[in-house]
């Protein structure tokens, strides 16, 4: 007679720590994942995880643990391994204060795989059978999401937990996500003679003034981001070319395509009524935000999980881009939950308290568990 699973075993603090410890040490920005892959894969192996290698380049890869395909997996716990490149190449690793946690990713998202790796290494250890809930790990997260966008091709689960940076806040719904692409032409001349040319750097502040006023005036709340401004060509000359990178974040009730018609509109007004203004746009990602009810049953199984480990239930919307949209577009139903504060994610300052990663990990086996 097969043995029953003991459900008393628990998550071990110090293992959890040496292995995120270790998962931080490793860079691994967007693209150079290979090492934290290899490294990530033993370790599962080691625990006699069923691991398998899901390609998604030449050179890369999602670790991909699933139940036999006759059984029907409910939910899988998804996290990225990748991280945005390092402010500092010389002090990126991990160190401890007390307490406290810190390093590139920390907080998004290695604690996050941290934990959920620990919750599925208690499962295995226990002698649970992995019958209704699996675990990706991906890349790419932090570019393109070329890692979830292969796993959603290939495998199908109607819900997903995405360890981002919630501070343990479950957020059953999430902003939709608009990149966009500005570009202003002029006229080329000497530097010192601006008067005889038309400088396309100018034209572009002049256009980003209009925008950021109807950003701060639009009623869905609209959230955005100057991320790149660039003038061609370099040099002592008037620019005759100008790109701006925007990101635009809205709540998950708004239409993304009212928003992408206004945008046409704002830069067509824009050519049409200033002098000299040559202006164009372009949508390069779109991604719908959305809404989970709070009355499904995972989500009710995934509130009973909180009750037990007494924390509170107060369900927000994750306001940044992730891998939960692209899960979204792929039929899953993504909730979004882990250690760690979104705001200082992409900062020199990634920074946690290591005991909110032990109890998302705990959280996480009690979830799984349920299920």
């Amino acid at each position: 007679m097969a043995a029953k699973p003991d459900r008393t075993a628990d998550v071990q603090p110090e293992r959890l720590k040496t292995l995120l410890k270790d998962l931080v040490d490793i860079y691994s920005p967007s693209g150079k994942e290979e090492e934290i892959l290899e490294f990530t894969e033993n370790y599962l192996k080691k625990y006699n995880l069923p691991v398998e290698r899901q390609a998604v380049d030449e050179n890369r890869f999602n670790l991909v643990i699933l139940p036999e395909k006759t059984e029907k997996v409910e939910l899988c716990f998804v996290g990225h391994l990748d991280t945005v490149t390092a402010y500092d190449l010389d002090a990126y690793g991990f160190q401890e204060d007390n307490g406290s946690i810190s390093g590139l990713g920390t907080v998004d998202m290695k604690a996050g795989c941290a934990a959920m790796i620990e919750a599925f290494t208690v499962l295995a250890e226990s002698g649970h059978s992995l019958r209704s809930v699996g675990l990706a790990l991906v890349v790419g997260e932090e570019q393109e999401s070329d890692g979830a966008k292969t796993l959603m091709r290939e495998h199908s689960f109607p819900w997903a937990l995405v360890g981002e940076p919630t501070n343990l806040v479950p957020c059953l719904g999430h902003y939709g996500y608009l990149e966009v692409l500005l570009r202003t032409r002029g006229k080329i001349a000497h530097s010192s003679m601006p008067e005889l040319g038309q400088n396309a750097i100018e034209a572009m502040l002049k256009l980003l003034l209009r925008l950021t006023e109807y950003a701060d005036s639009a009623p869905q709340g609209l959230v955005y981001n100057i991320r790149q401004l660039s003038g061609y060509p370099g040099g002592f000359v008037v620019p005759d070319s100008c790109e701006a990178w925007l990101d635009l974040h809205l709540p998950p009730d708004s239409r993304m395509e009212d928003l992408k018609a206004d945008l046409e509109q704002l830069v067509e007004e824009a050519s049409e009524n200033i002098s000299g203004m040559d202006a164009y746009i372009r949508f390069e990602n779109a991604h719908s935000g959305y809404l989970i009810s709070p009355k499904r049953p995972v989500v009710k199984k995934l509130r009973e999980a909180y009750q037990k480990m007494s924390l509170p239930w107060e369900p927000q919307v994750f306001r940044s881009h992730s891998d939960g949209n692209v899960l979204w577009a792929g039929g899953a139903d993504p909730v979004i939950l882990g250690p760690g504060n979104l705001e200082t994610a992409h900062t020199p300052e990634e920074v946690l308290d290591f005991s909110q990663v032990v109890k998302a990990a705990r959280l996480y086996l009690t979830f799984a568990q349920s299920l």
